[in-house]
């Protein structure tokens, strides 16, 4: 499975904010490949705007279309009116792991149910639209083991693929290459053999590679 994610380091968020009706509404958005990550990015809203009158959340700590690793928070709203519509617009994204915090400065000026659900969304839409993004390649780990002679080769073709090498290991007998292989393509490597003119020795490895 291919899909994109913020392209944010681990502890950094984009922030953007919009005001509806005087009130402010602040957008913080992070990378959550799991829960922790978002978690700490709302321990840090919180600290950073005590004051606030919601600090309203949603997540997806996964790849789209993630059932288990999900979770959104009214904060103290009228139920339905913030954190839902904040999931469905970062569901609606396609995007993966990423989390969001709307923080909520209460203007003076009732926004009704409907309109507070239009804001939140509004919120969370306005920050995707300048959130950096990058692509990430859901890959099993194969071993690859090879002769001393043929672990340039390998490597190289390894390179033109755009497969990464994760990790190599040398015994008396050769190399052996662990590599990321693309889950959404089908494991192939007789290009290899054929460049090298040889069967090579492979095996799946239980863990996938990152």
């Amino acid at each position: 499975m291919r899909y994109r994610v913020p392209d944010l380091p681990a502890a950094q968020w984009q922030v953007t904010d919009i005001e509806v009706e005087k009130s402010q509404f602040i957008t913080w958005l992070c990378h959550a490949p799991d829960i922790d990550a978002f978690s700490a990015l709302l321990e840090a809203a919180r600290a950073t705007h005590p004051n606030a009158s919601h600090h309203c959340t949603a997540y997806i700590a996964g790849p789209p279309g993630e059932q288990t690793r999900i979770g959104f928070s009214d904060d103290g709203e009228p139920g339905g009116t913030a954190g839902r519509p904040m999931y469905q617009v970062l569901q609606g994204s396609q995007l993966g792991e990423i989390g969001g915090v709307v923080i909520r400065y209460f203007g003076g000026t009732k926004l009704g149910t409907g309109g507070l659900a239009r804001a939140y969304a509004q919120a969370v839409s306005h920050a995707l639209e300048s959130l950096p993004t990058r692509e990430v390649i859901e890959r099993d780990a194969y071993h690859l083991r090879l002769s001393f002679a043929n672990e340039a080769i390998a490597r190289t073709w390894c390179s033109e693929q755009s497969i990464p090498v994760e990790q190599v290991d040398y015994d008396g007998n050769g190399a052996q290459l662990t590599i990321g292989w693309p889950r959404d393509q089908v494991f192939d490597i007789s290009p290899l053999e054929n460049r090298l003119k040889c069967t090579l020795d492979f095996s799946l490895v239980n863990t996938p590679a990152s």
